[in-house]
């Protein structure tokens, strides 16, 4: 069994190999009749041998290199091969062979030679080494005479000791006749038999060519009617893509001219939505005026809404303010009345009496300065009355 190792470097190849016997080669070739099938026949006589060309070269037909072998040529070399398998086959079944051995026993090689000797498939070898006188004739060679190997055994046989030929040769020469009659009555039969099978090989390829004609007619009408078919459905196939092209054509050259009618009022009115096609004055009033005058309007409203954010908070510090002096002076008037009450306890006499306006007072300015003083009380809702007037206007002014 072969192994490969794994190499241990990556680049490195590595082979191994377990040990084997090796085999044992046969000292002498087999004859030719023997080789294998498979093994090229060789020849020993060169007259013999196909691969040597004969005659003239020159009248040879030699294909070029690129052209194709012809299949028919090829076919008849290879029916030609196969024959020449089987005739070669058939002569080694006709070769006369001994008959099998009896159970117990196997043919052996036996020397027939003169001369005895031990067959060996080692060559034996043997160093010999020879000093030669300078002047001595050469003396004639002696006949060659094979050494002698082996033991020599001998067995005495007397006469009667074996076998009486008259009795033993009986049974050997009824068996002989018998099957030389059998065999000559199995070889008439066997000749009836293949002239027999001869004339029923002719009859069988008589039929078979008939049939074979047959079918090689049917095949043609069966071929002829197969291509006529494939020729009228190529027609008919054709008519029907060239229809089936006309109709579109004219499908497409309709639909075509109905949507190209609406296609230029739709284009337009389009384009006019999307504000391609416009009146001068409407687009530069859109563009121009309108955005002025919103943003004007804009101003205007942030003007207003400041203003009345002012005046809210205006308002809002008035009220504060004036909700502080009436607190005030609601704390003045009643620690008036404590001390008076304080007074009238401690003294009989009548004290005189004092008025203190408590009217509301109208709302102040937030710029006015507060005074604690009773003194002027309609000076001064007069002063808040037009502060009031002039703040109102100053609001009406800003919006």
């Amino acid at each position: 069994m072969t192994a490969v190792a794994p190499p241990k470097q990556p680049g490195t190849y590595t082979f191994a190999s377990q040990p084997r016997a090796v085999p044992q080669r046969k000292k002498y070739r087999d004859p030719i009749g023997q080789q294998e099938e498979n093994q090229p026949v060789q020849y020993g006589n060169l007259m013999f041998d196909k691969r040597i060309i004969r005659g003239n070269t020159y009248a040879q037909h030699t294909l070029p290199a690129t052209a194709q072998p012809d299949p028919i040529e090829i076919q008849r070399q290879q029916e030609n091969r196969r024959r020449a398998i089987a005739r070669k086959r058939a002569k080694e079944q006709l070769r006369p062979r001994s008959p099998e051995p009896v159970e117990g026993r196997k043919h052996m090689d036996v020397q027939t030679e003169l001369y005895l000797e031990e067959l060996s498939d080692r060559v034996e070898e043997a160093d010999v080494e020879i000093q030669t006188d300078a002047f001595l004739d050469r003396p004639p060679s002696p006949m060659f005479v094979p050494a002698k190997t082996g033991k020599d055994i001998a067995t005495q046989i007397l006469e009667g000791d074996l076998f009486d030929f008259d009795i033993e040769v009986k049974p050997i020469l009824e068996v002989l006749v018998g099957k030389t009659v059998e065999q000559s009555l199995l070889e008439v039969m066997e000749e009836e038999e293949l002239a027999n099978l001869r004339s029923q090989q002719r009859a069988f390829e008589e039929l078979r060519n008939a049939e074979f004609v047959e079918q090689q007619r049917l095949e043609e009408q069966e071929r002829r009617h197969r291509e006529e078919k494939e020729r009228r459905m190529r027609q008919q196939r054709e008519v029907l893509r060239k229809e089936k092209e006309t109709a579109e054509k004219i499908a497409a050259r309709a639909f075509a001219q109905s949507y190209l009618a609406d296609l230029v009022p739709t284009v337009f009115g389009t384009l006019s939505d999307n504000g391609y096609f416009y009146d001068p004055v409407e687009r530069d009033i859109e563009q121009g005026f309108l955005p002025w005058l919103m943003d004007r309007v804009t101003d205007q409203l942030e003007k207003s809404e400041r203003g009345r954010m002012v005046l809210d908070g205006l308002l809002r510090e008035v009220v504060s303010k004036r909700r502080e002096l009436y607190e005030r002076l609601e704390q003045s008037a009643q620690k008036g009345e404590d001390n008076t009450q304080s007074e009238e306890k401690k003294s009989p006499e009548p004290a005189p009496q004092v008025t203190i306006d408590t009217a509301p007072p109208q709302a102040a300015p937030a710029t006015t300065t507060e005074t604690e003083s009773d003194e002027k009380p309609s000076e001064q809702a007069k002063d808040d009355d037009d502060e009031q007037q002039q703040a109102d206007e100053d609001g009406g002014g800003e919006e």
